[in-house]
């Protein structure tokens, strides 16, 4: 959804009668974008990707019949065998989609998504389906007070984009997270680091790469919500104090290249410098799941989907969970 802010910002600014449509609810069509979402007006314009189009046509003539006065339309759709193919998905499947008027959600909404700021909003719908009321809600400071805020608050925490869907007495709601993208924070240069970046992109992370720890600590803080370190470096005077700022800042990965030497050097260094026993078990050193990696590519991978699995909450933190860290035998890094 974030890639529409842009153009809802627009069709507001014209007081273009504009619709935001989302599921609430699927079953099948095999991987797609959690986030995905599409604006479209009655006169048959679209902008986005939810399934690839198959239901554009479709939607546009739900939001021509909207009703005057309502906030909210959900509609079915569902696809089947041929069709899934010609449409070049990977499977069929079924959902139902909230349609929303432009001036139903906050303008305020548009502003975050394009700034990238980490966010989430909660859409409530009446029994009947046809009212709907959205609030933003950002990162939490203080107890959830509702069931939504929950929810939102342990979608944003996945750093991943993810909608759900939950009953209250009112009726159905829907909660929909988009957080800050990832952001690796590469320390040291060389190919790997290059490899590193290129991957992160391509999973639609930012990157930065910085030479010392001055650079590395700016970095991170200038991307809080969700930096995420990976040291390639060997210098005692750049991994040490880097590793001990991302420890103390609560950053959600940190990762460390090297042998386990390297790694006992470093542990030492931290000790030294008075990181707490429990901190260092959030170090993931050596780095990375354990691919049998040997090619800088082949570690960008491993390295990657370490990250992946530690921000979905996929075994984070914790032993036995394809860890090069937890393997006891040589490691190809």
């Amino acid at each position: 959804m974030r890639e529409l802010a842009e153009s809802a910002r627009q069709w507001v600014s014209e007081g273009r009668a504009g619709f935001l449509a989302r599921p609430i609810t699927e079953q099948g069509f095999g991987p797609r974008d959690a986030g995905g979402a599409v604006l479209v007006d009655p006169r048959g314009e679209c902008v986005g990707a939810l399934y690839r189009g198959v239901f554009d046509a479709e939607l546009v003539a739900e939001a021509g019949a909207l009703a005057a006065g309502d906030s909210a339309r959900v509609c079915e759709v569902s696809v089947r065998g041929p069709e899934a193919v010609e449409a070049r998905l990977t499977c069929g499947g079924q959902a139902e989609i909230l349609l929303q008027p432009l001036s139903a959600v906050p303008a305020a909404w548009w502003d975050l998504l394009a700034e990238g700021a980490g966010v989430a909003l909660v859409t409530r719908l009446n029994e009947a389906a046809d009212r709907a009321e959205s609030e933003i809600v950002r990162a939490l400071d203080a107890e959830p007070a509702t069931d939504a805020e929950r929810r939102a608050a342990e979608l944003l925490g996945t750093h991943r984009a993810g909608r759900d869907a939950l009953y209250e007495r009112s009726g159905l709601v829907l909660v929909e997270a988009y957080p800050a993208a990832p952001c690796l924070v590469i320390g040291g240069g060389g190919e790997l680091a290059r490899v590193i970046e290129r991957q992160a992109r391509l999973l639609g992370w930012d990157a930065v790469l910085v030479e010392d720890a001055a650079g590395a600590a700016q970095a991170l803080r200038a991307r809080r919500d969700g930096a995420c370190l990976v040291m390639l470096s060997h210098d005692p005077d750049f991994d040490v104090p880097t590793l001990r700022g991302a420890l103390a800042a609560g950053v959600p990965y940190v990762g460390a290249l090297g042998s386990r030497k390297t790694q006992a050097r470093r542990r030492e260094g931290l000790l030294a410098d008075g990181v707490a026993e429990a901190q260092l078990a959030r170090v993931h050193g050596p780095i990375g799941l354990d691919l049998g990696a040997r090619t800088p590519a082949e570690t960008a991978l491993a390295i990657c989907a370490e990250i992946l699995s530690v921000l979905g909450s996929r075994g984070g933190g914790t032993r036995g969970t394809g860890a090069l860290r937890d393997a006891e035998g040589p490691i190809n890094v």
